[in-house]
């Protein structure tokens, strides 16, 4: 028989210590605002928080329509790095350069990574 595992403890306090990693650079940068992902099995998902998270600055997904219109090919790669390069095109019409990069307790890997890499390529500072 074929034991499931849960997996959401422990991605609830990696979150955890990722909070308090960029509260500490809170304290440093008490201007930075916060680039959270979150992602499911088909969909990811971007937003700029300001640093209370109280407000969202700028947010992209990969379920608006003007990322479902293109073709990016198989798997997600390519288009989360499309949602990288969306996000920070918003935020830095209002204004925002630095961000702590939130990735809420997934690896840096694959769709998250290349989310990162599309934010960086288009000018957000992390």
């Amino acid at each position: 028989m074929k034991v499931k595992i849960n997996r959401k403890p422990a991605r609830a306090r990696k979150c955890t210590l990722i909070r308090g990693r960029i509260a500490k650079q809170a304290e440093k940068n008490p201007d930075r605002m916060r680039l959270t992902v979150h992602r499911s099995g088909k969909h990811i998902y971007a937003q700029v928080f300001t640093p209370d998270g109280g407000q969202v600055l700028a947010a992209a997904s990969s379920v608006e329509k003007e990322i479902k219109a293109k073709d990016f090919g198989p798997g997600q790669i390519k288009r989360s790095e499309e949602i990288g390069r969306l996000v920070a095109e918003r935020a830095k019409a209002k204004g925002v350069v630095q961000v702590a990069f939130d990735r809420s307790g997934y690896k840096y890997h694959g769709c998250v990574k290349a989310l990162a890499e599309g934010a960086r390529a288009s000018g957000l500072e992390f």
